[in-house]
């Protein structure tokens, strides 16, 4: 009995790790592809079958595997199907044609397969059973010649592309997943994000990756979205959480649209605020008014002029129509970027340090604002949070 013991532990380490994906999950990829597999097998049926040729061929149960199961793998976006399935069906032919042992023609086939889908960056595992398929599949196939590759290859891969792409959508999955830009400066400089300056940063990444020297099946943006999204959970768990509701101001200044600017540079003035959020008469919030925007406005030749400009941008002209702005709306910030009041403040600080914001407004679940979150609000509430987990 010990033996037999010790002989399931060492087999369960050959065991993979439970799925990450809940059953919902699970469930709606299992349908997709359902989805996909039937309606490529009807069009394509309707299309080719008649003629007696091959309508359909095997290696798209594995392409949708990856395109409903893991649909933000880099091997299952658009170009890695439709590229990836092509090139190693034309690649699986002109070896049948060159080469007279099927066996040896198959194992060059798949190793050109590879080869040609690394060089043109599209990567897609069940592409290597195309170039088999194309070799292996008989003489009905052979007479095919070149033809194979469109009709029924890159006829299968689009419309299990197609299908894809509407299904995956439609579910909540975006696709095609695309690769997602790092945050430019604010101030337009050389620097890198604020958010980026701790911790690790996309150089360590990069770094990394290239000492691991392996094909991962994950972007490298959404392995970098996961290491960050990590460090917020350790901080929250360290620091407990801490929302916007917590820490913002609620008695907040506003102004609507026909607010005139007189009333509103006045109020930013009386209250020694820096910005100003525009709300409707549901209290909505439509734009925001900051010093910046009233100096864009005011347009001064240059600096000693910037009081006269400021004071002509100001008084309000006594006509039906004027040239200038006269009321808050027309020159406020839109759109704006808002914060539900029970977000994280671990989530706000990168909306907020990267994209350079000094304001947040905050509004509640039916969009009404409710308050606003300054950046100085934000590093009090970090600074305490710091004290009391020492």
């Amino acid at each position: 009995m010990p033996m037999i013991s010790r002989l399931l532990s060492y087999l369960a380490h050959f065991l993979p790790a439970p799925n990450a994906g809940n059953r919902f999950e699970q469930m709606r990829a299992a349908l997709g592809a359902l989805f996909g597999l039937v309606l490529t097998a009807i069009v394509s049926y309707g299309l080719l079958g008649k003629s007696g040729a091959a309508f359909m061929i095997a290696p798209m149960g594995a392409s949708a595997v990856l395109l409903f199961c893991v649909p933000a793998s880099p091997l299952a976006q658009p170009w890695s199907v439709i590229g990836g399935n092509l090139v190693s069906a034309l690649i699986g032919i002109t070896c049948v044609k060159l080469v007279d042992d099927i066996a040896l023609a198959a194992a060059i086939a798949g190793c050109l397969a590879i080869s040609a889908m690394f060089i043109l960056r599209c990567l897609h595992p069940p592409a290597g059973a195309v170039a088999l398929t194309a070799v292996l599949g008989g003489p009905a196939i052979h007479a095919m010649g070149y033809q194979f590759a469109l009709t029924p290859v890159a006829l299968n891969s689009a419309l299990m592309l197609a299908t894809a792409l509407f299904y995956n959508n439609a579910t909540g999955r975006r696709y095609p997943h695309r690769q997602t830009a790092a945050p430019a400066h604010p101030h337009k400089t050389a620097d890198i994000a604020p958010t980026q300056r701790l911790g690790f940063t996309a150089e360590d990444l990069d770094t990394v990756l290239r000492n691991y020297n392996q094909v991962l099946d994950v972007s490298r943006d959404d392995l970098e979205a996961l290491f960050v999204q990590t460090e917020m959970q350790a901080y929250s768990r360290r620091f407990g959480i801490i929302r916007c509701a917590d820490i913002m101001s609620r008695d907040g200044i506003t102004v609507e649209f026909g607010t005139p600017l007189a009333e509103a540079w006045h109020l930013m003035q009386a209250h020694r605020v820096h910005a100003l959020p525009v709300l409707d008469r549901a209290r909505r919030v439509i734009g925001i008014v900051t010093h910046s925007d009233f100096l864009r406005h005011s347009d001064p030749a240059d600096f000693h002029r910037l009081r006269d400009s400021l004071r002509s941008l100001l008084r309000p002209v006594p006509m039906l129509h004027s040239e200038k702005p006269e009321v808050a709306g027309q020159i406020m910030a839109r759109p704006v970027q808002t914060a539900p009041a029970d977000l994280p403040i671990v989530d706000l600080v990168p909306l907020m340090a990267d994209l350079g914001l000094h304001h947040m407004p905050v509004v509640d679940d039916d969009g009404r604002f409710v308050g606003i979150v300054t950046q100085s609000d934000l590093v009090a509430a970090l600074y305490e949070s710091r004290l009391a987990g020492r």
